[in-house]
């Protein structure tokens, strides 16, 4: 994954940015948030694409209810 057409001018700039958004103390916990956050994506993304691609797969069948 790379980072489009973004030169080093511009990454400089977004850091600055976000240094002044969060502050130094909190920009690492913001860049793991975002990191947690764009992971989970990919993995539902990736699931989601495996479902529409196999679909021969049959779905398990839902709970039962003990109760009836």
């Amino acid at each position: 994954m790379g980072l489009g057409n973004l030169s080093g001018g511009e990454l400089l700039l977004l850091l600055v940015i976000a240094l002044l958004a969060f502050g130094a103390r909190r920009l690492p916990d913001a860049t793991k948030a975002v990191g947690k956050g764009l992971r989970e994506f990919k993995r539902a993304l990736n699931e989601t694409r495996d479902a529409v691609e196999r679909p021969d797969e049959t779905p398990p069948d839902p709970p039962r209810r003990l109760l009836e």
